[in-house]
């Protein structure tokens, strides 16, 4: 079997952690290819309600070797705290693996992360404060610290020295605030370590050696493509790759080696933190979504912005990361809508627009036009299949394919692995 990229196609939030657990059944990896415990999947099953910010979602099944990939900023505190908390709920963690190559999270990139944000005043991006971003800025300027370092105490306090001088300096100078200890720092991070150290791998030759024998990969998107650092709305995005693109480089695996790209969009739309967000339902209708769907961020707990579906938004996603088929979550969410509307343009100084515009002051004026359709107010979670259905959902979501130009293989009208229509095969 191939490897396959599960995506997030809107402002991340999709539910990828809800369809990545359900295929993962019959998986022999499930690999994370970027972002960091910025991002959340919650999943529901027999064993309860898991948050997870590193963590693959695939660890659930015993027969899953859970990867955490170089693309990934590992947060070593939240990773072990983690591990804890899934060890403690009967869950065997010893098939996760961690890339010798991922970059670490030190505690100047959390404080830093504040700071810069608080600079930003009434311009602030809305990070989750997590030292993400901080990091990849670190590894792009070649002064990142890596997970493997950690194996090389000696090797490991020469690098610490050299970048926390440098941090420092910026520390004080700059934002006015005391000095991080070398030696705290050290010590604790050099615990992180040991207690790590068994489950740090090379892992690339792993998922090389896992195509050979034609064993099936997922490849677990974090965020979502609209936040892609190049294709999202910048400046209001992540700072890594969350889009096809950043498998290869968060993987190490050749275009080649990528048989399928499922994107997994909401039956609606939602965005968290700044930005622009043309769809945005800031009346009853918006905050029906919100309630109903229980739209408040897994890693902050802020509600999250609702509006209805951006199908400008989400077909340029679509064209973007040529998804092969498509994973439709939080569908029951729009059960109580007497009509449902969808963006199928935007309109700009009275031109219509079936692009969006790449400046994000533009973007920010664009109106949505929309289509609407009538609801279906009856309950779709004890369905499983599509003909099951209402006639009226069925219309949606053959509307939703038009505009995306892409199959929608598997809805899913509830939070568990039961609540999910298999329409047709996703890969």
């Amino acid at each position: 079997m191939p490897a396959i990229a599960i995506i997030g196609g809107q402002w991340g939030d999709e539910g990828k952690g809800k369809v990545i657990d359900f295929l993962a059944q019959k998986a022999s990896i499930v690999a994370r290819f970027s972002g960091g415990n910025n991002a959340g999947h919650t999943v529901v099953n027999e064993l309860g309600k898991f948050r997870m910010h590193l963590i693959p979602s695939g660890i659930f099944h015993p027969q899953v070797t859970c990867i955490i990939g170089n693309g990934v900023v590992v947060d070593p505190e939240v990773l072990l705290d983690e591990l804890k908390a899934l060890e403690e709920r009967g869950v065997k963690t010893e098939r996760l693996l961690i890339s010798y190559r991922a970059h670490l999270i030190m505690p100047y990139h959390r404080l830093l992360d504040g700071l810069e944000e608080e600079a930003r005043g009434g311009k602030a991006i809305g990070t989750t404060r997590e030292g993400v971003g901080p990091a990849y800025t670190d590894k792009v300027a070649r002064m990142g610290i890596r997970v493997g370092d950690l194996l090389d105490k000696e090797f490991f306090l020469e690098r610490l020295r050299s970048v926390l001088e440098c941090k420092n300096q910026i520390l004080t100078k700059v934002y006015g605030v005391q000095p991080l200890p070398l030696q705290e720092i050290y010590q604790k991070y050099s615990e992180y370590g040991e207690r790590l150290a068994p489950f740090i791998r090379e892992v690339d030759q792993i998922v090389y050696e896992a195509l050979k024998r034609d064993e099936l990969i997922f490849l677990e998107g974090a965020q979502g493509t609209l936040l892609d650092v190049d294709f999202g709305t910048y400046p209001y995005v992540t700072s890594s790759s969350p889009f096809v693109g950043g498998v290869c480089t968060g993987m190490g695996l050749s275009p080649l080696a990528i048989k399928g790209v499922i994107g997994v969009f909401k039956a609606y739309t939602t965005r968290v933190g700044g930005g622009p967000m043309p769809t945005e339902l800031r009346d009853a209708d918006g905050r029906e979504i919100r309630e109903r769907g229980q739209e408040y961020g897994t890693t902050t707990g802020r509600p999250r912005r609702c509006g209805w579906f951006d199908g400008v938004m989400a077909r340029f996603s679509a064209r973007l990361n040529r998804f092969t088929s498509i994973a439709l979550t939080k569908f029951d969410i729009l059960d109580t809508f007497p009509s449902i509307k969808i963006c199928t343009a935007y309109k700009l100084d009275g031109t219509l627009l079936e692009h969006p515009p790449t400046n994000p002051a533009l973007l920010e004026r664009c109106e949505p036009v929309y289509e609407e359709l009538p609801g279906w107010q009856k309950p779709t979670s004890e369905a499983r299949r599509f003909e099951e259905l209402p006639s009226e959902a069925q219309r949606y979501v053959r509307r939703l394919e038009e505009l995306l130009e892409c199959p929608i293989g598997l809805i899913s009208v509830g939070p568990s692995r039961e609540h999910t229509i298999v329409r047709q095969p996703l890969y």
